[in-house]
């Protein structure tokens, strides 16, 4: 199979086909996801377009293709411990996927199984140049005990294109996608590719290695077929919509057309490892070995940081940062330890990096000195604290008997960023044991912590009349409004409600600003609203209580002083980012804030800590801007006009095709407002 084909060609094939496919191409959605708490970072193809899936909001196309960046760090999909060790598992990598999104008014604009499989098979082998004879499919068995009938559908398109012992029966496990415990869901056939040598193959049949963990007899390409709704009871209902919804790991595709054996022998990673060696100045074998685990570990581990760096996320110590610092540190510690490297090295791979995805993922390029400079201050600060962690080790082993205790190495991991490898190596050194059960234990308890301060338990909607929820509090506090829809939710243990309206002064949580708070009346019971937030494009308000009976005319009431006071520090961001571009230099970028009725936070990309003349500096430019009472002008426009004006666009945000433009003196700040 081994072909010539540079990763990037591969790349460019792939879009190029499904856009004479009569696909729309669109780029990757930034991996930072806003609107959706139950995902911190995208993890696969179809998470940016999930709200489709669900039939919220209408897609650009009916046909879409992409390549999406996606991360995959801890829960079922990933270990990062694993990552490095294998050749095949990664933190960050591209999915190729192509999309029909169904209208049931349009039945030609999208497409189902018969184009979905006919144009995979297509592509993999009279395009791509894949040998027929390596490749194997399996279509979903069916499940007599949850009434889900065998796809023969994918089987009969399936039989016109392979010999019928090549379609593999697959269980439910394998072959039936599901969003979640409840929400879409659908049967899938897999592609899988068998990459042994021609003895090999000889002596054992490939379709008995199909799915069992074969390093060699991989599955390439999943197509997934979206039929079916699941409800809190678990039936199932057929969706008015159908829709197709595929995944092909890029990495692993290049692996198989350039003949590899090993993902990190692809052009994907090679100019890394390339750089690596030369700056560690040792050779990448290629072995088990830790020196090349190493290797492995850095080209895998920059890409997750750089790039989500520069959709957004800072290192920090929780939440979505808190995970982008442990992928840093990891990579840190391997060339650290086992590449022998005491000063910091990722900083330069980022540059290496933007380079390389310079045409399809611009925005690494755009920032690369912003990123370099995030990342060498992040290394410098672990490496001291590795320093400090070893001299906390030395202690520890001068405290214990010969067995270093359980709690000891996890605290050793939790403050210090040393895994339980570090610790076991340096320890049998100096001829110490490690208690590694009680590590475990003390690892499963804080896992066990994590997971219930952020287990979400929600039942399904209870819907009292259809319609969309329409946002006017830009123009109004309070109006009249019907109840759509209600459901009861429990979060860290506490029973709350959500209810949807029909129209809604309450402004939901987004571009930084709080959601509002205020009282909703029916039937002249009233009750308080205590946060609103959108979920996947719906308008959503939390209250502690709702009356038994929530038909008839509601009254939605804002509270105006709370909304006043954080419209005032919304205001005040703008001001902000732009006296902070005229002291700093225009690379200064919004990266997120926070305006509430109390204060306002903002964060934002520089390379170096404000000295306290600068912030004096713009703290009189936004005061004096303050004094000015300089009216504050909203128009709304088409979203090219608006950049053609001058207006500020933040990397990351969605925004439609028509924009809210707020002005603040037109040659002083002009920003696009999410």
């Amino acid at each position: 199979m081994n072909n010539n084909m540079t990763a990037a060609e591969i790349r460019k094939a792939f879009l190029d086909f499904f856009k004479s496919k009569g696909h729309q191409i669109v780029p990757s959605a930034p991996l930072l996801v806003k609107n959706d708490p139950t995902l911190l970072f995208i993890n696969s193809g179809m998470a940016p377009f999930k709200d489709f899936f669900l039939g919220i909001g209408k897609p650009s196309s009916p046909r879409i293709a992409d390549t999406q960046k996606c991360l995959r760090v801890s829960g079922k999909h990933n270990d990062l411990e694993e990552v490095g060790v294998d050749t095949y598992h990664h933190t960050l990598f591209e999915m190729l996927g192509n999309w029909s999104f169904g209208d049931p008014t349009d039945p030609t604009a999208g497409y189902f199984k018969t184009e979905a499989i006919a144009w995979s098979w297509e592509l993999l082998t009279e395009v791509l140049k894949l040998d027929k004879d390596r490749l194997y499919v399996t279509i979903f068995e069916g499940n007599e005990a949850e009434n889900i009938p065998k796809d023969t559908e994918a089987y009969n398109e399936w039989k016109k294109v392979i010999a019928e012992d090549r379609i593999l029966l697959g269980n439910k496990k394998d072959n039936f996608w599901e969003m979640g415990e409840m929400g879409p869901c659908g049967p899938c056939t897999e592609i899988h590719v068998d990459c042994r040598s021609d003895e090999e193959r000889n002596t054992i049949d490939g379709k008995t290695l199909v799915n069992n963990d074969h390093p060699q007899v991989i599955e390439i390409w999943n197509n997934v077929f979206i039929q079916f709704n699941r409800k809190k009871d678990g039936s199932l209902e057929i969706l008015p919509a159908k829709h197709v919804d595929t995944g092909m790991g890029f990495e692993r595709l290049v692996r198989v057309i350039q003949g590899k054996s090993s993902n990190y022998d692809t052009d994907v990673f090679s100019g890394t490892i390339a750089a690596t060696e030369k700056l560690v100045n040792k050779k990448y074998d290629g072995s088990d070995r830790k020196e090349a685990i190493a290797f492995r570990v850095l080209a895998d581990h920059i890409r997750a940081v750089a790039f989500t760096i520069a959709d957004g996320q800072l290192p920090s110590n929780t939440g979505a940062g808190y995970v982008i610092r442990r992928i840093l540190r990891r990579a840190v510690r391997y060339y650290f330890t086992y590449l022998d490297r005491k000063e910091p090295l990722l900083h330069l791979l980022a540059t290496i990096l933007a380079k390389q995805f310079e045409e399809i993922f611009p925005e690494l390029q755009q920032q690369i000195d912003f990123v370099s400079r995030v990342i060498l201050e992040e290394e410098n600060s672990f490496l001291k604290t590795l320093e400090n962690g070893l001299k906390r080790l030395d202690n520890i082993i001068k405290d214990s008997e010969k067995t270093i205790e359980g709690k000891a190495a996890f605290e050793l991991l939790d403050t210090y960023g040393f895994p339980i490898d570090l610790t076991n190596l340096i320890a049998s050194e100096k001829g110490y044991a490690v208690d590694e059960a009680g590590f475990e234990e003390e690892l499963k308890k804080q896992k066990e912590r994590s997971r219930a301060a952020t287990e979400l338990n929600v039942d399904d909607w209870i819907t009292l009349q259809d319609g969309k929820s329409v946002f006017v509090g830009y123009d109004t506090l309070e109006t009249k409004s019907k109840v759509l829809k209600y459901r009861k939710i429990k979060a860290k243990g506490k029973e709350q409600f959500q209810v949807v309206l029909d129209k809604t002064p309450f402004y939901a949580e987004s571009g930084g600003q709080v959601g509002d708070i205020g009282q909703i009346s029916i039937n002249n019971i009233s009750f308080e609203i205590t946060d609103t937030k959108k979920e996947n494009d719906l308008i959503v308000h939390f209250t502690n209580e709702i009356p038994e009976n929530l038909t008839g005319e509601v009254w939605a009431q804002v509270d105006k002083i709370t909304r006043k006071k954080t419209t005032i520090h919304h205001s005040a961001t703008h001001l902000l980012h732009a006296a902070l571009q005229q002291v700093l230099g225009k690379h200064v970028a919004q990266k997120g804030s926070l305006n509430n009725d109390e204060y306002l936070r903002f964060d934002f990309s520089h390379f170096a800590k404000m000295t306290d003349e600068e912030i004096e500096k713009v703290e009189a430019i936004v005061n004096e801007k303050i004094r000015q009472n300089i009216p504050v002008v909203i128009k709304e426009m088409p979203k090219e006009e608006a950049v053609k004006l001058g207006a500020m666009a933040l990397f990351g945000e969605k925004y439609g095709d028509v924009v809210r433009v707020v002005v603040m003196d037109e040659k002083y700040s002009i920003e696009l407002c999410g």
